[in-house]
């Protein structure tokens, strides 16, 4: 069975599916314009106020090939730099994406795949999952931005524990430090992370974008140029057309229904 990334929709989410049993998940180019160009469709579909990345069946993905690895080290290193420019695109069309987008995952989360969780905005995981950047397992470095997104959540000592020693670490821990923002049964990720994006999709997406803009730039600003940030997405929500039925609704304690 070829490796996919299948879309379908549920409601007003987008569901991405890695879909690759033969090797747990695993990624490969083909997945990642295909992440890319989903996005890409979901950015313009009105009607889709939501994404959700998953796994099929007991795992969210394994990470890379090693296989295709290996075979790569016999061509030349601008093959395999060329594979990690797809993946890196398709990381920053992630968290670029105005839209929420939920991680909901199964089993394990290897390498690439525990990056690919890390660069959503919201992560439910069973409480069997479990993540591991085994990179250094197999001598090799994080990719993914994995590096980069553990450094911006969690103490430098642990992020250097996780990538150094390529150990497991479970979604129980990784909820109790922040990274993983909702637990779940075995089984059930799917099927919370769509309720969650149901309730998402909900408000006004101008927000939705707003907060997501706001978050990730925060690192990159001082305090003054963020504070100016804020206040300029601010005017821009409260002169929305969903500002005025946000605010309508509240005073009229009616359920709001957004543009």
């Amino acid at each position: 069975m070829a490796a996919e990334l299948r879309s379908t929709v549920e409601g007003r989410t987008m569901v991405l599916t890695i879909s690759n049993p033969e090797h747990r998940n695993a990624l490969g180019p083909e997945m990642y314009a295909a992440g890319v160009e989903a996005l890409n469709i979901a950015e313009t579909n009105p009607d889709v106020r939501c994404v959700v990345l998953t796994g099929e069946g007991e795992t969210f993905c394994a990470g890379g090939n090693l296989q295709r690895l290996q075979a790569n080290r016999q061509k030349p290193p601008e093959v395999q730099a060329q594979s990690i420019e797809q993946l890196h695109s398709w990381v920053e069309a992630i968290r670029t994406f105005p839209k929420p987008v939920i991680a909901a995952v199964e089993g394990p989360a290897a390498g690439a795949g525990f990056s690919l969780a890390l660069a959503c905005d919201l992560i439910v995981a069973a409480r069997n999952a479990v993540f591991v950047m085994a990179y250094s397992s197999v001598a090799l470095s994080p990719d993914g931005g994995g590096s980069w997104s553990l450094a911006q959540a969690l103490p430098r000592q642990l992020v250097n524990e996780l990538l150094m020693s390529g150990e497991r670490i479970g979604a129980q821990r990784l909820h109790e430090l922040g990274v993983v923002n909702r637990l779940c049964d075995a089984g059930q990720a799917l099927g919370t992370a769509l309720e969650w994006s149901e309730k998402l999709a909900a408000r006004a997406p101008n927000v939705m974008t707003s907060i997501k803009e706001l978050v990730s730039e925060a690192g990159a600003h001082d305090l003054s140029t963020h504070l100016a940030a804020e206040r300029d997405h601010f005017v821009k929500n409260l002169h929305h057309p969903n500002g005025g039925i946000g605010i309508a609704a509240f005073l009229n304690k009616q359920v709001p229904r957004y543009e």
